[in-house]
């Protein structure tokens, strides 16, 4: 019992000495004298100092913030002498102002690092830091590499008075005195902070234009440098490069990655460097006094990579903030623990059987995050096979319902022509004519509810609103259901308190939503029952209200909530309904920055609620439209006048218009050919072959589909008007495609008319006579200016290029009596019939009496102008005889050479 109880003292005994030991262990004071944490460069020195006098238990550092006063950091250095720190670290605020209590720190003994600025002197133990002047070099360097013409520069500089300013200023100005294609027009000094430098940076861009570059000492006056550049609107015009390449929202990666900035320099903090040559000045270990941190120059090609390398190394930081933090609890607990053998045994029992679940629950959770992750692949890919087959149904559907436009086209089509024929007198045919147009008509606005509903989904509307009169603009809508109402004997009324309010309306999609609700309300409402449209303008608001009342079969109260949901069928509702009308309604509304509502008692009311003014709206989503016009698109009780597109066509068939017709549906084919071939010389292509025969042809005029079995119309179109043998001939695309997209991309592509399907066969029709007729006319003007026009001249036409370039060969080849029109296709790289072609289409003349015009004419100017013969004149033209060249000046300008001459 006595031995156990010595062995259990003797064992106590050993734990105070080896915790006395560990207590005894030597502590190191590091005081850090830091100008202020009030920017991201300094935190982060700060962070990494901390994080590496973690990795050493024996130092104790405490950061002193001077707040960027240099008498603030005084009294800090002072308190830190005060308290006897070993090393003692100073960032200057300023360099001159802190050199004297530096000096005093180091001749009291206590070792001086000097990091990032350096003082007057040499009174330190060691300096740190990045080589501001090399940072200088860098950026000079940089923009010299990427320059090569003259540029104006802006240097930004730091505070003044303080080293790196000084040094970086020097070394960027020592590149730009060396490269005559720099040039710095104007210095502002900054006190490194953004809003120190704008109001000097908006007067010196007032005052000089056409700056190139602007290079700040630091990223945050670089960003302020770019935020004045924004409010001028010269952003994209400046480049900016600034010094620090921190990463973070803000940093100087990050606005390199957007495009904000040039390029940064990369100004290493040195925190973690700092404490590792403290530690070696605490040991005596050999240690260089100067220590110069690396820089490098970032931009667009290495920002990705730096970032990626930050992120790493902050992720490692942490890793490594969290690990310590297990350490040093562990530690604690250890020295606790180790107070008597027997807790310590008991602790050790426990920490093995810690150890061994710990292994064991971090199997088990490995098995488990294995099997969620099994499951989650399982998910995700069952997730992307429904949004796959629910992608393939939307386009299905979408594609369908665009398919579907072509044979509407020659329904209404065949209406429209019908419609004006006055041979159909019959009125009962009249009636069928017309239900067949109504039916057409109704069948398209459901198509296009399909598409509208894909458009929602997507997000791909855009508002277009108009200033239109709203009551004019109901009033159109409310006379198509009239005859509706009269059948059915429904009191059908519209009533206003202001006829002359304007609001902004995008019509298109207003018109979906008023057809929606009145189609619902006749459509729910029985005979002899009532509907009514009131507009009221709230006074004293900027609000008006539009109020849609019907005497219907109403709407459950249960069911209010879900009026407005996608493909939503009330349970009293037994007719046929897509479900999507009144969700598209609310969609359009709310586009419209308005709300819609719904109450239903004896019936059904709609309140649409919506600004009067243009306040809420973007500028991109207003429009200017003209007038509402009262113009129905068929009236079945209008006398009918003879057909105006059946008429006989004067010409013979060689000297009619060629049209090629690119379409791939068979009938819509034969209606086309049908309809323009009294007319025009029709030539056919279902999309396989068009180029070739374009080539071959070279027609007046060409429609084209977009939807065709190889190329699609936008790129026939686009390869066409590229191409110097056909790049003259009008071309329209037929599309069913209505999207903002789908014009801008037919606009790209060169197409000079862009028709959507179901379109009018008379607004095609008038379409080709104003191409022709425009045609012609660029046809005159060429005529008449061809001989005008000076040498050089630019001219945006590609018509105007290739007559350029093939008067220039003409010119050149002149006095050539033998130079055919052969050579001349070959010089231009098209053949013989091409050409032909091509000059009558653009001209109206042969290539031959264009040649010969072209000689003739300059020999008029030599006749006129020059003292040379008339045979040397002839010869000097491309003549080959003298008497050959008389007769045929004679037979242009009805005188011989030599009468002209004399008179």
């Amino acid at each position: 019992m006595f031995k156990f109880k010595a062995i259990l003292f003797f064992l106590i005994l050993l734990s105070f000495i080896s915790c006395s030991k560990e207590n005894q262990i030597k502590k190191y004071k590091i005081g850090f004298s830091q100008t202020g944490h009030k920017d991201d460069w300094r935190k982060a020195m700060n962070q990494s100092m901390e994080i590496q006098a973690a990795f050493n238990p024996e130092i104790e550092l405490t950061i002193l913030e001077g707040n960027d006063d240099i008498n603030n950091q005084i009294k800090d250095i002072e308190q830190l002498i005060k308290d006897k720190v070993d090393v003692l670290i100073v960032s200057p605020v300023k360099s001159k102002p802190i050199t004297p209590i530096v000096e005093k720190a180091f001749k009291s003994g206590i070792p001086v690092l000097i990091v990032d600025r350096k003082i007057e002197g040499n009174n330190y133990t060691a300096y740190l830091g990045g080589d501001n002047y090399q940072v200088g070099l860098d950026a000079a360097n940089y923009l010299a590499s990427i320059s090569e013409s003259k540029k104006k520069i802006i240097e930004i500089k730091g505070l003044f008075g303080s080293s790196p300013a000084l040094e970086r200023s020097l070394g960027f100005n020592n590149i730009v005195k060396k490269n005559k294609n720099l040039e710095v027009i104007k210095t502002i000094e900054g006190n490194w902070e953004s809003f120190s430098i704008k109001d000097s940076l908006r007067v010196v861009l007032e005052a000089h234009k056409n700056i190139d570059f602007i290079f700040s000492h630091n990223d945050r006056m670089a960003l302020g440098a770019w935020e004045v550049a924004k409010e001028m609107g010269l952003q994209n015009s400046i480049k900016f490069v600034g010094v620090d390449g921190l990463p973070g929202k803000k940093g100087g990666i990050k606005l390199v990655q957007e495009g904000l900035f040039l390029a940064t320099i990369l100004y290493p903090t040195g925190g973690d460097e700092a404490i590792k040559l403290a530690l070696k000045i605490l040991k005596d270990e050999n240690f260089e006094k100067n220590n110069i941190l690396n820089t490098t120059v970032i931009d667009s090609r290495n920002a990705d990579i730096m970032k990626n390398q930050f992120d790493k190394i902050y992720q490692q930081q942490q890793d490594i903030e969290h690990q310590q933090l297990k350490i040093l609890k562990q530690e604690k607990t250890y020295t606790t623990q180790s107070l008597t053998l027997k807790l310590l045994l008991a602790l050790l029992i426990i920490s093995v059987l810690l150890a061994s679940f710990s292994i064991y629950s971090r199997f088990k959770l490995e098995k488990k995050k294995r099997e969620l992750e099994i499951q989650n692949n399982k998910i995700t890919v069952q997730r992307n096979q429904i949004k796959k087959i629910n992608e393939a149904k939307t386009n299905f559907f979408t594609g369908l319902s665009h398919e579907f436009k072509t044979p509407i086209t020659l329904i209404l089509s065949s209406i429209d022509s019908l419609s004006e024929n006055k041979s159909i007198r019959d009125n009962k045919l009249l009636k069928e004519v017309g239900l067949i147009f109504n039916n057409s008509k109704r069948l398209l606005r459901l198509i296009n509810q399909l598409i509208d509903f894909r458009k929602i989904e997507d997000k791909k509307f855009i508002l277009r609103a108009s200033k239109t009169n709203l009551y004019q603009f109901s009033n159109t809508i409310f006379r198509d259901f009239e005859r509706e109402a009269q059948k059915r004997n429904i009191k059908f009324t519209l009533n206003t308190n202001n006829e002359y309010l304007d609001v902004y309306l995008d019509r298109n999609l207003m018109d979906k939503v008023y057809f929606n609700l009145l189609s619902n309300s006749f459509k729910f409402t029985p005979n002899n029952g009532f509907i009514s449209i009131n507009i009221e303008e709230v006074k004293n608001s900027n609000f008006v209200k539009i109020y849609f009342k019907d005497s219907g079969i109403g709407i459950p109260v249960n069911e209010m909530d879900s009026v407005f949901k996608a493909f939503y069928q009330g349970s009293n509702n037994n007719k046929t309904s897509s479900g999507i009308g009144l969700h598209l309604s609310k969609e359009f509304i709310e586009l419209h920055k308005g709300n819609i509502e719904v109450t239903s008692n004896n019936g059904v009311e709609f309140i649409i609620t919506l600004y009067k003014d243009n306040v809420h709206l973007n500028s991109d989503e207003i429009v200017f439209e003209p007038e509402i016009l009262d113009s129905p698109i068929l009236s079945f009780d209008l006398d009918y006048e003879d057909d105006a597109f059946t008429v006989q066509s004067n010409l013979n068939r060689e000297d009619r218009d060629t049209i090629l017709i690119v379409e791939d549906n068979v009938d819509l084919v034969k209606f086309l050919n049908n309809k323009l071939s009294l007319e025009y010389n029709i030539q056919i292509s279902n999309g396989n072959d068009v180029l070739e025969k374009a080539f071959d042809l070279i027609p007046d005029i060409i429609i084209c589909d977009v939807n065709l079995p190889e190329k699609d119309g936008f790129e026939i179109c686009q390869i066409l008007k590229k191409d110097i043998r056909t790049s003259h001939i009008p071309l329209i695309i037929l599309t069913a495609y209505d999207s903002k997209e789908s014009y801008i991309k037919g606009l790209d592509s060169g197409a000079d008319l862009f028709l959507t399907k179901p379109f009018s066969f008379s607004i095609l029709y008038r379409s080709l006579k104003n191409l022709l007729y425009n045609r012609d006319k660029l046809r005159k003007h060429y005529i008449k200016n061809i001989y005008k026009k000076e040498q050089n001249q630019k001219v945006d036409l590609l018509e105007q290029d290739f007559l350029d370039l093939m008067n220039k060969y003409i010119y050149e080849n002149l006095d050539d009596s033998s130079f055919s029109v052969e050579q001349l296709a070959s010089k231009l790289n098209i053949s013989r019939v091409q050409l032909y072609r091509k000059i009558k289409a653009i001209l109206n003349v042969s290539i031959s009496d264009y040649i010969l015009n072209i000689r003739l004419e300059k020999a008029k100017v030599l006749l006129l102008e020059s003292k040379l013969t008339i045979s040397e004149i002839a010869y000097s033209v491309g003549f080959s005889s003298p008497s050959y060249f008389s007769s045929t000046y004679k037979n242009k300008f009805g005188k011989t050479p030599k009468s002209y001459k004399k008179n």
